[in-house]
């Protein structure tokens, strides 16, 4: 019987979808097991074969654990909120939720085709109000609760204000940024709107006016890692500082936890250690220091105060509100025309471009808080307004960018540490003794850190202080496709929650996508939606992509309960995600912000683990060749000038312009080229190019105009990322449709470890191919029958079997996926040479290899006559009994020294197989005449006669 994927495929694809074969309950007596994949964003482009590799291996795992008797949830939703939808509205016209929808469903024909087992009842879309209803009421409760630092969990902010009402704000614990303190009465004197202002320094969901980077084209607030030298990732448009009014997230509340929790979770360290570095925790002091001849003060955050007498300036972020304050007359256009360049430049750029030193003087001085000396105040692009106090205390004998600002601005630097007994030590290592310290003269380092210290908090100049490099995140989007806030505003610009029956707060319908010239929201200017009655008014800007995905894992608990969250009962029975795979780029963006979701929803008894995700595995990227040709940078007589690849002698001459692969002969070969054919289909591709010269080795051709000459270009291949953008995607539709899913999936597989990044390489997935082919043949005989015996196997068949079910199930409790493959073609050959043809081994081996290939062998399990999905069954025991020998062959050395071999039966006694190897005739001819010490026998390994 001939094997033909795709109507198999497609048959029991039906069949598992007519049936509910993946459809689970949130009641049984199984013990449960939740894995999860990240969910996608739908863009219009559809997957690569890239996007399945983590979805593959999670769907494996999933078969497996049903398999093993589990009451798996493993679902699939889709993150489906974000400006990719909004700016493809901007351009078409095209309503986001249209486009959305349309690329929803292409994602889910595709996903459906390579056969995942999802249970496509709990499907969740972040964009569905139903859904974002919860997204609403978790931000208002964090609206409504402040961190107490004091039992360190979120509490109501009513129990905030019985403490302002009693004592003020002089005695509270919590996270705050709050600038000033006030007593009781002085509380009960504040207009409704201080109050709200004050409130506001304690929410964690708060809003403030911060420096943000806004995109003008896209008319939005954009994240440090979506800007790259001063452009927008996406599309490249300008990017500037900007100061707005802005929702955000007090994320640095829960800094600590989030540090402790990443201890308790099975993680990859790389992901730990990214995460640990990105919250950033350092221990050190907060130092008072006065502005001279003005009433300003200001702190600065250290973590080394015993290099205080070194300091020999002063450098604030650009931005520091107290610039303007003190900025003497005589230098304002400079430090006004410095500030400009900053706010041209993001904070990722500001801190990698270390060899670049730039900065301004602002006229003003500061008091050394231990000598009174006077300090300079300039301000530089290294000094960032949101990492500690936005001002640095600079020591540049002990810091390297100080050093460097010092050397490029002329200004003194001051040795303090004498590290002389330390040779190996580096400058910014805490060892030495102080020099030229005063009262800190002659200590160690860490002797000295202790006596500023105690000094500083002895004068009440400073404090010790535990400071995170995390800052809170920014909760706002001034665009229109995203989450609206449920916050209404009153006459005097109190916020107040909308009430939860109200919930959820819908997505008006506009007409004009583009956002608003004064940097509001598109939805600003639906005055019918925005303004109410009685002079309220709505909260405009709408949620960040990050805020459905943070919470996404629980709703698939009890996606069809419009009541809550998630009912306790279900929350209780599922608990968390045992496996969620995903990629790594998410370190410190999704995994951090839900992880803080999680806390806090944890704070208020809403889930019953303090970490959402159990374990996490990152898998690598499918990469895919990326063909370039050479184009001289220089134009010749105004002609843009193409040279094959083997005639290029430096490559800085040059710019790589990457062409379509299906453009290129022998793509991702070392003689990969274009011809003729090639250029002309280039050039329509880039009319620009029109006229160019395509420059080989044997002459030249002029495109667009037709020759007969043959002439070869050759390209250059790369391997790198698989993207739209290398013109080098590959659709998993069209493997499937050549190859089948279940080659497509095992062929994943096969490529690698799943946290590897490895090549896609369609010539190689034809073995996978032959596989599933020779495996196909084996349950049947040679007129093509099913041919599954009940006699009993041989010996060696079941050895071969209970062989493959020890290594299959150890590798895949190891996520050693593609190790599971190699198993399989190892038993399926020596099965074919054994010519087994008993359901004895041949059923167990169909649910072995039922996780990695889902179809084929649902058709052979119901062609031998079962009438249940083989996804059902249980998972093959394996069985000691059928791997051991009956007979062992033992080494038997003279002194350590092999001479002879001796077959024996598997259980013979320790004295009759030292007899028997006394007896043999080799070992004989060794002792004749010597004294035999002592027989060694190591069980299973050998025996040594010691003579």
């Amino acid at each position: 019987m001939q094997y033909h994927p795709s109507g198999i495929e497609k048959k029991w694809q039906t069949y598992w979808a007519k049936n509910g074969v993946y459809k689970i309950n949130n009641t049984s007596n199984r013990p449960k097991y939740y894995v999860l994949d990240m969910f996608p964003y739908p863009s219009g482009a559809g997957l690569h074969v890239g996007h399945p590799l983590g979805y593959i291996a999670s769907d494996i795992i999933a078969r497996y654990k049903r398999l093993k008797g589990y009451n798996v949830l493993h679902p699939m939703g889709y993150d489906a909120f974000g400006l990719p939808a909004e700016q493809y509205a901007i351009e078409t016209g095209v309503h986001p939720a249209i486009s959305t929808d349309k690329n929803i469903k292409t994602f889910r024909a595709q996903l459906q085709n390579i056969g995942f087992s999802y249970d496509w009842s709990r499907e969740i879309k972040t964009c569905d109000p139903g859904f974002y209803k919860w997204t609403q009421w978790i931000f208002l409760q964090m609206y409504q609760h402040y961190y107490d630092t004091g039992v360190d969990k979120a509490l109501p902010i009513k129990e905030l204000i019985n403490q302002f009402e009693k004592d003020g704000n002089t005695k509270v614990q919590a996270a705050h940024n709050a600038d000033r303190t006030f007593t009781a009465d002085q509380w009960q004197q504040m207009s409704h709107k201080q109050k709200d202002d004050i409130l506001m320094c304690y929410r964690l969901m708060y809003r403030k006016k911060s420096f943000v980077n806004w995109c003008e084209a896209l008319g939005t607030v954009l994240a440090n890692d979506e800007v790259k030298d001063g452009v927008s990732e996406r599309g490249g448009h300008p990017v500037i500082k900007k100061s707005m009014m802005q929702w955000s997230m007090r994320t640095t509340a829960y800094a600590q936890r989030l540090l402790d929790g990443i201890e308790k979770v099975e993680w990859p360290k790389s992901l730990k250690l990214m995460q640990q570095n990105w919250i950033g925790r350092s221990e050190g002091a907060r130092i008072q220091f006065e502005v001279l001849d003005s009433p300003y003060r200001f702190e600065v955050f250290t973590t080394r105060p015993d290099t205080i007498f070194g300091v020999s300036f002063m450098v604030f972020a650009p931005e520091h509100e107290l610039i303007d304050k003190i900025t003497t007359a005589d230098q304002l256009t400079e430090i006004e025309r410095y500030k400009n360049y900053v706010s041209m430049r993001s904070d990722r750029d500001r801190l990698s471009d270390s060899k670049k030193v730039t900065g301004a003087f602002t006229g003003a001085y500061v008091t050394h808080p231990f000598t009174g000396e006077s300090l300079p105040v300039w301000i530089s692009e290294y000094v960032l307004l949101d990492y500690g106090c936005g001002a640095i205390m600079a020591v540049p004998s002990e810091d390297k960018r100080d050093q460097a600002f010092a050397h490029q601005f002329g200004l003194p630097i001051l040795p303090i540490i004498d590290r002389t007994q330390y040779p190996n030590a580096q400058m910014e290592d805490k060892v030495g003794k102080m020099i030229h310290s005063d009262f800190i003269d002659g200590l160690e380092v860490l002797d000295a850190i202790e006596s500023v210290l105690q000094k500083l908090e002895s004068l009440g100049i400073g404090q010790r202080e535990v400071n995170f490099k995390l800052r809170d995140a920014n909760f706002s989007r001034q665009r229109y496709w995203g989450e609206p806030f449920p916050i209404l505003y009153d006459k005097n610009g109190v916020s107040h929650p909308v009430d939860d029956q109200a919930l959820p707060v819908i997505l008006p319908e506009v007409d004009d996508f583009k956002p608003g010239k004064d940097g509001r929201s598109p939805l600003a200017r639906l005055t019918s939606w925005a303004v109410l009655g009685g002079d309220w008014t709505r909260e405009t800007d709408t949620m960040p992509g990050f805020a459905g995905s943070s919470w996404y894992y629980l709703k698939y608990m009890d996606p069809s309960n419009d009541n809550q969250i998630v009912n306790t009962d279900v929350l209780n029975y599922w608990q968390d995600v045992d496996l969620y795979i995903g990629g790594a780029e998410h370190a410190v963006g999704h995994l951090l912000y839900s992880r803080t979701w999680h806390k806090f929803l944890f704070d208020l008894g809403k889930v019953p683990t303090e970490e959402p995700f159990k374990k996490l595995i990152n898998q690598g990227m499918i990469q895919g060749v990326i063909e370039c040709i050479y184009l001289k940078k220089e134009k010749e007589n105004g002609q843009a000038v193409f040279v094959s690849a083997e005639l290029i002698k430096d490559e800085r001459d040059y710019a790589k312009i990457p062409v379509h692969i299906d453009f290129v002969k022998n793509y991702g070969q070392d003689d990969s080229y274009l011809d003729v054919e090639g250029i002309h289909k280039f050039v329509h591709w880039k009319p620009d190019y029109k006229g160019a010269k395509f420059v080989g080795p044997h002459g030249s051709h002029i495109a667009g105009i037709s020759s007969n000459m043959p002439i070869k270009i050759q390209t250059k291949s790369e391997v790198g990322k698989m993207s739209k953008r290398y013109f080098n995607v590959i659709n998993p539709d069209d493997v499937v449709a050549k190859y089948g899913a279940d080659a497509f999936r095992m062929y994943e597989m096969f490529l690698g470890p799943i946290e590897q990044s490895k090549p896609w390489d369609i010539n190689k997935i034809d073995g996978v191919s032959k596989f599933i082919r020779k495996c196909w043949s084996l349950y049947f005989d040679e007129e093509g029958q099913i041919n599954l015996s009940s006699e009993k196997a041989k010996p060696a068949s079941l050895k071969i079997l209970h062989q493959t079910i020890k290594l299959v199930e150890q590798d895949i409790q190891k996520l050693s996926l593609n190790t599971c493959v190699s198993h399989f073609m190892i038993c399926v050959n020596e099965l074919k040479k054994l010519k087994e043809s008993s359901a004895e081994v041949l059923e167990p081996l169909l649910i072995l290899i039922a996780p990695f290939a889902p179809h084929f062998t649902e058709e052979l399990w119901h062609l031998a006559g079962h009438t249940t999905s083989i996804h059902l069954a249980s998972f093959p025991v394996f069985d000691k009994t059928f791997i051991q020998e009956s007979h062992i062959n033992y080494p038997v050395c003279i002194n350590g020294k092999k001479r002879a071999m001796l077959e024996v039966p598997n259980h013979i006694a320790k004295e009759e197989l030292e007899e028997k190897a006394l007896r043999l005739d080799t070992i004989k001819k060794w002792t004749d005449g010597k004294e035999i010490r002592k027989v060694i026998v190591v069980p299973n390994k050998m025996i040594n006669v010691v003579i």
